[in-house]
């Protein structure tokens, strides 16, 4: 009972203080770690011994997969050579450094005590990073290798601290003969096998998954996975964490084909509701290792000063090294080309930014319990790994969203993704419309032109999101409001008829949820429109001359675009030149009109000629205003 109550306790707190932390605009985790460090002290709070075995087993895997099966397999592939330079070479690169600054000034440390300790600080954490990264708004790309980053470099410590334990004889009764070929052959089999173990159970799941229909037993297969994957590859000696990732990318990119759309809402809504919990209270359960982490340090035979100025340096040398390795290996070694949409290299700030995004979390405290406790100053060693994770994320997470705003990186544009958004779904509708074209089902009920009805309705709905005059409704924000005030209405009458009892619960229950659906479908859409309206389309210090100079205009068109005339072809939208007042067709026509009237006149501004738009887009800069 008192296990139930502290457990009940832990999850309140974590849903308290991550609300006041929303309410206040301050990163969730930076406050729970704060809070739980300051009620390790409070009379009353039982202590929490944060055991490896319950985190490496028990929170690491979930976690893992969570952000897995979100990862982009497209966009990881395409950042693999930073992702692994950072996962592998940065790990390796910072064990070393911490490795022999501990050695130096922890008199009489061994080698060993010194490489596991430096293995246990090198890992950043993927929740601590995209959990500051996403809020403050960082550019995607960072945001991928950031998280790619920190989905294998766990491996990677993991197996650098179980060879440091075996090189330096820590373990009562084992002394293992270590060198660089045998750990080399360790780190391929662990990762290799790992790989095996995560490409096996993607196989199996797969297959399952098409004999499941049943979005309740999918998503119970889907909680299995993590766990089984991860102890079947730590069983055979592989890493259990690559087997996890792997399983999960592989699954997450192959999920449209392999569930049903039930099945995927149902996977989506439990896994982020699993992470958000796990992510928060492993937050929490660190800052709760505070006291008793202190009270062990007493009892070191090291001078207090020695063990302030060792734990400092370790924090600032995880910092340093980390800035110390991106530089270089992004530009000596990575060299990346020109952005895909802006056209430009990365610049340095971008680097610096990824640099400094190296906040540690749950993974190195973890990591230092493993460190056998009959190793020479392990009470310092846990002290350390505390003082690295606090301090990345107070200083680091604390400070990235100022240093974001001061080096002017822009966060991902809204307007972007809404053309983005209402250009794929023009795609989609296209091959949709062809394959209606080639069915050759009657038409007796005129279903043919009701389809093309409701999918030209999504289509204009899409558009009419970048229309971003304020105070004045467009016809989808109209019928959405309207919508909902019927959905309000028709769920009270339905919730009377279920008081009356007079129609089965079960079919009360489905008529609810199909107003759910819609209700949420309506929600989301209003929510990205008003994220529009708000949204400053271009950010801060993006300074576009082209776009100063041609301000929005009212369009004058006949709603025809005569290039699509005489070619014969059917156009999507219109678009006008600012310039000349050349009037073509967008890129969702085949072809692209606007854009060609660009490349061969070079006039930079076109303006959308669409009802209720007033948007304009600079070919030069890839700007939209």
């Amino acid at each position: 009972m008192e296990i139930a109550i502290l457990l009940v306790v832990l999850a309140t707190s974590v849903l308290v203080v991550t609300a006041l932390a929303d309410r206040v605009d301050v990163p969730a985790p930076l406050v729970l770690i704060v809070a739980g460090a300051a009620a390790s002290y409070v009379p009353g709070v039982p202590e929490v011994h944060l055991e490896a075995e319950v985190v490496l087993l028990g929170l690491l895997p979930p976690l893992l997969y969570a952000t897995a099966i979100q990862t982009s397999l497209v966009d990881f592939n395409a950042n693999r050579r930073p992702i692994l330079l950072l996962s592998v070479g940065l790990v390796v690169f910072t064990a070393a450094g911490i490795a022999v600054l501990v050695h130096t000034l922890l008199p009489g440390i061994g080698w060993g005590a010194a490489f596991a300790i430096g293995a246990v600080v090198a890992p950043p954490d993927a929740v601590a990073a995209t959990a500051v990264g996403r809020r403050i708004g960082l550019p995607r790309r960072i945001t991928t290798i950031l998280e790619g980053e920190s989905l294998l470099n766990d491996a990677t410590a993991l197996v650098s601290l179980r060879t440091a334990i075996a090189a330096g004889g820590l373990e009562a009764g084992h002394t293992d003969h270590v060198t660089v070929p045998g750990v080399a052959l360790d780190f391929v089999v662990a990762a290799g096998g790992g790989v095996l173990i995560g490409l096996a159970f993607f196989l199996v799941v797969a297959k399952v998954r098409r004999l499941v229909q049943d979005p309740v037993m999918d998503t119970a297969i889907s909680l299995v996975v993590p766990f089984a994957a991860y102890i079947a590859a730590e069983e055979i000696h592989a890493s259990g964490v690559i087997a996890v990732v792997v399983a999960g990318l592989l699954l997450g990119h192959k999920a449209p084909i392999l569930q049903s759309a039930q099945s995927r809402i149902a996977d989506r809504m439990n896994w982020r509701t699993i992470a958000f919990v796990l992510e928060n209270a492993v937050f929490l359960l660190i800052g709760l290792q505070a006291a008793m982490i202190f009270a062990d340090v007493e009892q070191a035979t090291v001078s207090p000063g020695r063990i302030a100025l060792v734990c400092a340096l370790s924090l600032v040398g995880v910092i340093v090294l980390r800035l110390l390795w991106v530089f270089p290996a992004r530009y000596l070694i990575i060299r990346p080309g020109p952005d895909p949409d802006s056209r430009q290299r990365p610049p340095a700030s971008y680097t610096f930014l990824l640099g400094w995004a190296g906040m540690r979390g749950v993974v190195t405290l973890a990591a230092a319990f493993v460190i056998p406790p009959e190793t020479e100053y392990r009470e310092v060693l846990l002290l350390i790994a505390f003082t690295v994770v606090a301090g990345t994320l107070l200083i680091q997470g604390l400070t990235l969203p100022v240093l974001a705003r001061r080096l002017q990186v822009p966060s991902p544009d809204p307007m972007d993704d809404a053309l983005a958004r209402a250009t794929l779904l023009q795609q989609a509708s296209k091959a949709g419309f062809r394959h209606l074209r080639e069915t050759d089902t009657d038409d007796v009920h005129g279903v043919r032109a009701l389809i093309k009805q409701r999918i030209e309705q999504r289509n204009f709905a899409a558009w009419e999101r970048l229309g971003t005059t304020a105070d004045e409704e467009t016809p989808s924000e109209v019928y959405g409001r309207v919508r909902l005030e019927m959905i309000e209405a028709e769920r009270q009458r339905v919730l009377e008829i279920r008081s009356e009892g007079s129609v089965p619960s079960v079919v009360v229950a489905e008529v609810l949820a199909m107003l759910d659906v819609e209700e949420s479908m309506l929600d989301r859409a209003t929510a990205d429109r008003a994220e529009l309206r708000t949204s400053s389309v271009r950010r801060p210090g993006e300074e576009c001359e082209h776009l100063e100079a041609h301000p929005v205009v009212v369009t004058e068109t006949d709603g025809t675009c005569h290039a699509c005339v005489a070619a014969g072809h059917r156009w999507v939208a219109l678009r006008q030149c600012l310039d000349c007042g050349h009037v073509g067709c967008c890129d969702s026509s085949p072809d692209r009109h606007a854009t060609n009237h660009f490349r061969q006149t070079g006039h930079a501004v076109m303006q959308s000629a669409e009802p209720d738009e007033d948007w304009r887009w600079c070919y030069v800069h890839h700007l939209t205003a």
